[in-house]
């Protein structure tokens, strides 16, 4: 079978949208399906919509990638985005030619071609997504570099050649998963010119003419389908190979911190795309991070503790479920600061993406250092479900003593994998955490109950602060950890009904 490139794409008979000529207006740094499934996604649909008539070129930001894959497909990859959307199964397929080609700036051809791309009229985007490590500045680059090995360094070379070249300055978006990416990667940018001596007037023309926005990114990306059966089942109904075929979930929102100009300078609100442009990010991650991934953490050691292996058969469950949905609209969403019935969608889109039909989400997956994850994820809407109410919330309550009671459950062995315990229906399990938390529950492993939860309330390195302080916690905590331990987190979990 032929692999994807418009001619292929012609003959296979594909019907959907194509832009196959158009000035390039995005340097993206980064080729890796989450970028494919995200920005280049909304990239095509605002083509599409509003006629953007932008391309995307790529950059492989590290020595190995996608470079040679994506230019002989000419750009093209085939995306699914699959999902449940208002209980409806939804398993949509576009073919993206929003991508004009990617280059490996570690070969001096390409270097050059992207710094062609920089010094450009046509170019208004930088896009990124080199991964939470991408943004570091490394004092080793020198602007001499072909290419600097930092992203950030790089991004200072592509810039000070469109300064050199006097063009104007672009829209960068950052979309790696840090706080403030935004800031993070502008403040490494003064950090090269500086150790570079770079004029001041270069140093002005980046702060004062290019706009470094933070942003918010929201989809889950699986990325490749790993069924051979099932890949060759979906190239016979396309009629090519495609080495490049990528899979996202439906849902996706992309929020933009930045001036309000840029709603009409960026093409995606014209698009009718959920993307937003707001004045600061803050409050839509601490959405994110306490609805979806606190529903997460809240509910998934308990879960796991009770027989469930994967996401969505916990929210086929009348009881899992309902601790879930009760934890987010009665103790969650109540004290987050956003208008409640945009908090009440993002709620209602959660529970969509949990039941995803396509995605077997593995609940062991997501108890990856739990521990930081609840002090971060659970525990402020837990502090503030306390301050506002006068009690203490029942699910969130709960969902502590489930956490306890899973790193605890039958202790088997420390090892240099991570923390070996016994579930009640058998088989062993391995928790991954920071080695000082593994070490602290392995230490109080033969621990009664009462003796257990005061150790782990006490421990300030774990929650900033002492939990056992906190009126009735400690009892509440101990009685939730007893019960589990009795009866089952299931039951556990419908006492809180």
């Amino acid at each position: 079978m032929k692999t994807l490139n418009y001619e292929v794409l012609k003959q296979s008979g594909y019907e959907g949208y194509i832009l196959e000529d158009a000035p390039i207006r995005v340097l993206q740094f980064g080729e890796g399906n989450f970028l494919r499934a995200f920005v280049d996604y909304f990239i095509d649909v605002a083509n599409q919509k509003v006629n953007w008539l932008g391309k995307v070129m790529m950059v492989q930001p590290i020595p190995m990638g996608l470079t040679k894959l994506v230019n002989d497909q000419q750009g093209l990859y085939t995306l699914y985005l699959r999902g449940s959307e208002k209980g409806q199964k939804i398993d949509a397929k576009r073919v993206i030619s929003a991508v004009a080609g990617c280059l490996n700036p570690y070969e001096q051809a390409d270097y050059d071609r992207m710094m062609e791309i920089a010094a450009s009229d046509e170019l208004e985007i930088i896009a990124s997504n080199t991964t939470e490590a991408g943004i570091v500045y490394d004092p080793a680059c020198q602007l001499a570099d072909c290419p600097a090995s930092s992203f950030p360094a790089k991004l200072t070379q592509v810039l000070y050649t469109r300064y050199k070249a006097g063009k104007k300055g672009v829209v960068v978006l950052s979309c790696e998963l840090i706080d403030n990416n935004g800031k993070e990667l502008q403040k490494c940018v003064n950090q090269y010119i500086e150790q570079w001596q770079l004029d001041e007037g270069f140093q002005a023309w980046v702060n004062d003419e290019n706009i470094f926005c933070s942003t918010l990114v929201d989809r889950i990306v699986p990325g490749r389908i790993r069924d051979a059966a099932e890949v060759a089942k979906l190239e016979e109904i396309n009629g090519y190979h495609d080495e490049l075929l990528d899979v996202g979930e439906v849902f996706g929102v992309w929020v933009i911190e930045g001036p309000q100009m840029l709603e009409d300078l960026l093409p995606f609100k014209a698009a009718g795309l959920n993307v937003l442009v707001v004045p600061d990010v803050t409050p839509y991650k601490k959405r994110k991070v306490r609805i979806l991934n606190g529903a997460h953490t809240g509910f998934v050691p308990g879960a796991y503790l009770a027989g469930f292996d994967i996401v969505r058969d916990c929210m086929n469950d009348e009881i899992v479920c309902g601790f879930m949905n009760k934890m987010l609209y009665e103790e969650i969403v109540p004290v987050l600061p956003l208008d409640k019935q945009d908090l009440l969608d993002f709620a209602a889109a959660v529970s969509d993406r949990f039941n995803n039909p396509f995605v077997n989400h593995e609940l062991m997956s997501i108890t990856l250092n739990s521990t930081s994850k609840w002090a971060a994820r659970n525990m402020p809407s837990f502090l503030e479900y306390i301050e506002a109410n006068g009690k203490l919330p029942p699910c969130l309550t709960m969902s502590l003593a489930a956490y306890i009671a899973l790193y605890t459950n039958e202790v088997q062995a420390l090892t240099d994998k991570g923390l070996v315990c016994k579930r009640p229906k058998g088989n062993e399990y391995t928790l991954s955490d920071d080695r000082w938390a593994l070490e602290f529950y392995y230490a109080h492993k033969d621990d009664a109950p009462a003796a257990l939860v005061n150790a782990v309330l006490t421990n300030t390195q774990m929650w900033g602060r002492d939990l056992s302080e906190i009126a009735g916690l400690e009892a509440a905590v101990t009685a939730g950890l007893e019960l589990i331990r009795a009866e089952g987190a299931k039951a556990a979990f419908a006492s809180c009904l």
